[in-house]
């Protein structure tokens, strides 16, 4: 089924969107905005919310043969956007029905990949995540109890009860200082500066643990993703798990455009290459098409000879690099799977390797 005009934007254009619909908001707050330009700018955000219509149209009707569980961010999203301002504009007098177009601020996760990536994170460090949040109220309830022990008497108007000195301890532990309220007394002043030396570590905390959880979710995709393209090639088919998991650490994944050299006849030849998706073109005397599946540049990689033709992409393709020194590292711990390459790469030049 083809899709609606106007229905399927591209990230750019959607934030884009975003961006102009979010101006045109604080625009209109502007005092001294005049009747015509305030009527432009509200006829732009109609423009915007008709775009948005079209979008939710599409996707509920044009994709509606696809799992509903699929589509539920857009299908909220998308549901948000409109009927929010709707509602609005239906129900909300006055200059404050544009601000419930502020809701557009969720588009940029339709679809949002980063946003999936964070979710997954969250949910597998969130033992952790919790562990550290509640390191941290710990610590807060016992800076404010402190700060009014010590300072009750010296500043009663600030650290009288311990939800006012509460604030103190947010501002301090999270190392902010507003400097509105500071501890007077010189043990008001040694707490403060190990409470903000206690935030600082939280705070490590909390970006150490997210930071190691993007780190291994980030490894975890490449690693499939690797592992897809090199079972792909078919001189690793018959390989089992335990060598194909050798290949997928040592090779590298490359897109290379279509027009584009990949090697030229005469460079130093530190790397060979596998064909996952496409064709490359070699520029012998008469030249030689490859496609998926096929290899080049072993014989440079092997024997660390010039490479003897220049190879160029006939199409956009996809590769899997095998660099010299991940070569020799391979033929150490997996000498099956050199002796694989060696075999096949002298087989094409007509060679019959010895045993």
């Amino acid at each position: 089924m083809s899709t609606l005009p106007f229905s399927k934007i591209s990230e750019p254009v959607n934030a884009l969107l975003v961006a102009v619909g979010l101006v045109t908001v604080a625009a209109l707050t502007t005092p001294g905005v005049s009747g015509q330009t305030r009527l432009i700018l509200e006829i732009l955000l109609a423009g915007i919310w008709a775009v948005y219509v079209l979008q939710l149209i599409e996707t509920l009707i044009v994709h509606r043969t696809r799992a509903v569980r699929d589509r539920v961010p857009e299908i909220a999203v998308d549901l948000l956007a409109v009927l929010v301002p709707l509602a609005a504009f239906l129900f909300v007098g006055g200059r404050d029905q544009s601000l419930y177009c502020a809701i557009w601020l969720l588009k940029p996760l339709r679809g949002s990949t980063f946003f999936r990536l964070l979710g997954r994170v969250l949910s597998k460090e969130a033992r952790n995540l919790l562990g550290v949040t509640s390191i941290f109220g710990i610590v807060l309830f016992g800076a404010a109890l402190a700060a009014y022990i010590i300072e009750r008497d010296v500043q009663p108007d600030k650290f009288g009860s311990i939800p006012l000195a509460m604030w103190w301890a947010v501002v301090t532990l999270s190392t902010t200082g507003y400097g509105d309220e500071i501890p007077q007394s010189f043990a008001g002043r040694v707490l403060a500066g190990l409470v903000m030396m206690s935030g600082i570590g939280i705070f490590a905390l909390w970006a150490g643990i997210l930071a190691t959880g993007f780190y291994e979710e980030v490894r975890r995709q490449d690693f499939v993703r690797n592992w897809q393209l090199v079972a792909a090639v078919p001189l690793f088919q018959k390989l089992g798990s335990a060598a194909l998991i050798e290949i997928v650490r040592a090779l590298r994944p490359r897109i290379v455009p279509a027009g584009a050299v990949i090697c030229r006849k005469g460079d130093t030849g530190d790397q060979m290459y596998f064909i996952v998706e496409g064709r490359v073109t070699v520029a012998t005397p008469h030249p030689v098409e490859l496609g998926s599946g096929s290899f080049f540049g072993e014989m440079a990689l092997i024997s660390g000879e010039p490479r003897s033709a220049t190879v160029s992409a006939a199409t956009e393709v996809s590769l899997l690099s095998l660099y010299s020194a991940d070569f020799q590292m391979l033929s150490s711990s997996s000498p099956e799977i050199a002796d694989i390459i060696r075999k096949t790469a002298l087989e094409r030049r007509g060679t019959t390797p010895k045993a």
